[in-house]
């Protein structure tokens, strides 16, 4: 491997092409992924900015809440600004780390969002089963440590790859057709028999969804059960509410990232810009929701919000 590699030395950039075929369309296209970045940002920030400013929403469903947001800014950031700059810029060159830094944060934060989510269902399962023991079963110092795990279940399953795919010589060409570093286009570029990282790879991406989905799945099978024992309608209609606005966001996440993943395994005869797009979106689209779906949902959240947003209003004027 590495007479190879001084044969045959890897490029220093890497060139993204953003959305094969449709280049000539980029500036359009950009157009609603610039609004969606925007409203991620918004409606993140918003959610992490109420959440800190309101000490009655120091609770454990909000504090996972605010992992989400971070992690949603974290994806949409290490993607969009960069897709923005090929679609408005033509600025497709990348560094050869700047790449892989970039698949690493983009993968491994996806895991870890799988995680919160997972810890979320249960944070609801907990609230609507148990309600006499919720604050003493989800601690601060509990939450911290299902968060630091989700950030290490990610890390310790991304690093291997990342590692593996830095490691491989890229000879055949640096052309990526992709608008990020996404791991299955970088595999196609490698000069080299990828058997073993593939399999690995969708080893690993189906156990991770299938385990995580399963657990959802059991835990929200039983909130329905519980939910359908309350005694009052408004009780059932709240508990439905609440968990259904969660069940949306899952199915999303999870649906959406399975068939990122296996259009690119499966020949299917798609247009490469429809894998683009839907790979793209993916990753756009959840943190633009998440906040409306999750937050802007929540009556705590949306009443302190207009509460805070109107109290500024009120100074305003008086100090005018």
């Amino acid at each position: 491997m590495s007479t190879f590699n001084q044969t045959c030395p890897n490029p220093s950039t890497f060139l993204l092409t953003g959305i094969p075929s449709l280049e000539s369309e980029h500036v359009w296209i950009s157009i609603p992924f610039c609004l969606m970045y925007l409203i991620a940002l918004l409606g993140n920030g918003t959610v992490l900015f109420v959440v800190k400013q309101e000490e009655t929403l120091h609770e454990p469903m909000y504090y996972f809440l605010s992992m989400l947001a971070v992690i949603d800014l974290v994806l949409s950031t290490a993607v969009v600004p960069k897709m923005l700059s090929i679609f408005w810029l033509d600025s497709r060159e990348i560094s050869f780390g700047a790449c892989f830094l970039q698949m690493f944060f983009i993968h491994t934060f996806t895991i870890v969002e799988s995680g919160v989510l997972l810890a979320m269902s249960l944070d609801r399962y907990v609230a609507v089963c148990n309600p006499l023991r919720y604050k003493t079963i989800l601690t601060s110092s509990k939450i911290a440590q299902i968060g630091l795990l989700s950030l290490a279940r990610g890390v310790g399953i991304v690093t291997p790859i990342t590692c593996l795919l830095t490691s491989l010589p890229y000879c055949k060409t640096n052309v990526i057709p992709h608008s990020y570093c996404e791991h299955m286009a970088m595999m196609v570029l490698a000069h080299t028999d990828m058997a073993i990282n593939h399999l690995y790879s969708i080893t690993m991406a189906t156990a991770l969804v299938g385990i995580d989905f399963i657990f959802i799945t059991c835990s929200y099978g039983i909130i329905l059960h519980s939910v359908l024992r309350l005694s009052t309608q408004e009780a059932r209609l709240k508990a439905f509410s609440t968990c259904g606005s969660h069940v949306c966001v899952i199915l999303l996440f999870y649906l959406g990232g399975l068939l990122s993943m296996y259009l690119h395994i499966l020949d299917l005869s798609l247009a490469p810009h429809t894998q683009v797009l839907v790979a793209d979106l993916y990753l756009v689209v959840p943190p633009m929701l998440n906040p409306v779906i999750y937050g802007m949902k929540s009556k705590q959240i949306r009443k302190r919000i207009f509460k805070l947003f109107g109290q500024r209003k009120i100074l305003a004027k008086a100090s005018m």
